[in-house]
């Protein structure tokens, strides 16, 4: 089973889209897979926009009467995959935005490599649509202002937040976190603090390249460079990860691969 979780806040606009998408992907390139989707509090049209799709998707829809934040929901959705899984050896969780940036297309590409074995993938973004100077080196310089807090090797885009997780996985780095929240932070470094909880418990990480479409959102960003920028740096004062990850099977040390495209 492959759980898409999409977390949204006001994306009435580009949600039902989104949804719409991944169903033609899934329709493209069978596998069974289920949509969980958290309205975190939209005071647009969010609500009336999903309804008509949680009758004829395979869509369960959480609604947060009170904004709960990005972190949170991230989490509840995560947590959802893995309650439902009965198979997380084999099941794995996709996490994408509700802006419609993220492309479902790279959802097979994702797939694949958690069939062939991998533990996590990651989506590094390819920029398109005309993002701002100051957005574009942000995503470059993340992983610096990060410092040593976040290290997944052998990737650069920490915080694109499109990934996909085996759940045994995701299962072991929620363990690392028994009380208290799973992510410290939030926004873009709540993005690499998870992929950095992961890759702890991954025996193999991969990544792919994915476009980005920039253009597709329907609003304003959320995230002003500098805004976001003091918050990542920040973020090396709450995120504290586990200091020794567990060491792989002999024969079988962790790889990072980048597909050619």
């Amino acid at each position: 089973m492959i759980y898409v979780c999409i977390p949204s806040h006001n994306e009435a606009r580009t949600v039902g889209l989104l949804l719409w998408k991944v169903r033609q992907t899934f329709t493209d390139f069978p596998r069974e897979y289920q949509l969980l989707v958290v309205d975190d509090a939209s005071t647009d049209a969010t609500r009336e926009v999903l309804e008509p799709y949680a009758r004829v998707l395979p869509l369960t829809l959480i609604r947060h009467a009170e904004r709960q934040g990005y972190a949170a929901s991230v989490t509840e959705l995560l947590r959802m995959a893995l309650e439902r899984s009965d198979r997380p050896r084999r099941d794995a969780a996709i996490l994408m935005h509700a802006d419609f940036a993220h492309d479902a297309a790279a959802l097979p590409d994702l797939v694949r490599q958690i069939e062939s074995g991998a533990d996590l993938v990651v989506a590094e973004g390819v920029l398109h649509g005309s993002p701002r100077a100051g957005h574009r080196l942000l995503r470059r310089v993340a992983p610096l202002l990060l410092g040593r807090r976040v290290r997944v090797p052998g990737v650069r885009d920490l915080v694109g937040g499109f990934a996909a997780f085996r759940l045994v996985t995701l299962r072991d780095a929620f363990r690392d976190r028994p009380t208290g929240p799973v992510l410290a932070s939030e926004g873009w470094a709540a993005n690499a603090e998870l992929l950095g909880l992961a890759a702890r418990h991954a025996r193999r990480v991969e990544r792919i390249r994915a476009v980005e479409r920039l253009d597709r959102r329907e609003r304003a960003s959320r995230n002003s460079p500098w805004a976001t920028a003091l918050s990542l740096w920040r973020s090396r004062r709450t995120i504290k990860l586990p200091a020794r990850p567990p060491r792989p099977a002999p024969g079988d040390p962790p790889t990072t691969s980048l597909p050619a495209t």
